[in-house]
């Protein structure tokens, strides 16, 4: 009795150790207490890079594709060439539009100078009408004296009367003179304003005209690498439509850890991580910086948890870690490769990038 009992008491004892150790295995894979470690991991983590996709601004047909899917390409390489036939035509006209223009602007000043010339030339005349009109009225005035006093005729008194009258109308002819000359003289003047503004819509048209002419080629605007090339000699390109894309050698990392895994996460503190990609190569880098927001925030269609049924989530705070130079693993890491990335919050952040923060 006492020996079934005594294993009976074993078989408990041994269950319990069982229920044990599970638990305690349980606690040490969540990394619960007491098993939580100053490394935090996730797997939620992936390389990036700035994947630009190339499209034409101005539409034609593809005449050229000097580049092959996935080439190394440098800056300003032509990757991809559209007719520019029509556009070198724009461009000549906008560049005859401009001499048209530019050479009615340079006439201005021939055309003032001849309005100020005839301004000058009423002015000169006003003077001599204002002169002969002074002779003539003191001419009326000495004959009227005489045939006042008998010494002259009245007939000579009438002619020197009509010719100051003569002479008066004279100096108002060449009054109206003036007036008209400085009003030509005045919408040349004013004249000058539009003809410089149709120069610089001419200069502007042809730069526009340059502009679309440089857009016929499509060129890499950084080193990198090529994506798939879409572009095929006689298709039609729309302005929009995405002919290839370049993938610059720069990459960096992108970790979504979870909010409870932050508490001791910092800017500057170092990051080991291994690539699945690469053999479980690993890496070194550091945190640059912590996402203002949970991903969730920046979905296009959020939760909403006002609701009942409400569960509570941890949530997924971006990091971007930038990887550190002089490793020869780095030129092999591709935007979109999956890695596992680990933080030790044991370690000290680095402190120029701490203060840089």
């Amino acid at each position: 009795m006492q020996i079934k009992q005594f294993f009976k008491s074993g078989i408990t004892l041994a269950a319990l150790a069982v229920g044990i150790l599970g638990v305690l295995i349980v606690l040490y894979a969540w990394q619960l207490p007491p098993f939580r470690s100053s490394v935090e991991t996730t797997n939620n983590a992936y390389v990036k890079g700035q994947v630009t996709l190339l499209s034409p601004q101005i539409a034609g047909y593809v005449v050229d594709v000097p580049v092959q899917d996935y080439m190394k390409v440098r800056k300003g390489d032509l990757l991809v060439q559209i007719d520019d036939r029509i556009y070198q035509q724009q461009l000549a006209q906008a560049q005859a539009t401009l001499q048209q223009q530019q050479a009615s602007l340079d006439n201005f000043a021939e055309n003032r100078a001849a309005k100020q010339a005839s301004l000058d030339l009423a002015k000169a005349q006003l003077q001599s009408a204002q002169a002969g009109l002074e002779k003539a009225e003191l001419d009326d005035k000495r004959t009227g004296t005489l045939v006042d006093r008998g010494f002259s005729t009245q007939s000579s008194g009438d002619q020197a009367r009509v010719a100051r009258l003569q002479a008066q109308s004279t100096v108002a002819q060449a009054e109206a003179s003036v007036k008209i000359a400085e009003q030509n003289l005045a919408l040349t003047d004013a004249g000058k304003s539009s003809l410089e503004a149709a120069v610089a819509s001419a200069e502007a048209a042809v730069r526009l005209a340059e502009i679309n002419l440089g857009n016929t080629r499509i060129v890499a605007p950084v080193d990198g690498r090529l994506g798939e090339v879409a572009a095929r000699i006689g298709q039609y390109a729309s302005a929009g439509t995405q002919l290839t894309s370049i993938t610059p050698d720069t990459t960096w990392v992108i970790a979504n850890f979870k909010e409870t895994q932050l508490t001791n996460v910092a800017v500057g503190l170092p990051v080991t991580f291994t690539v699945d990609a690469l053999g479980g190569a690993e890496l070194t880098g550091r945190v640059a910086r912590i996402a203002p927001a949970a991903g969730s925030e920046f979905s296009v269609l959020k939760a909403d948890n006002a609701t009942g049924n409400f569960t509570k989530v941890a949530q997924r705070i971006p990091l971007r870690i930038e990887i550190d130079g002089g490793q020869s693993a780095a030129v092999d890491l591709r935007p979109g490769m999956s890695v596992i990335v680990k933080i030790d919050t044991a370690d000290k952040p680095l402190p120029a990038l701490a203060s840089a923060e």
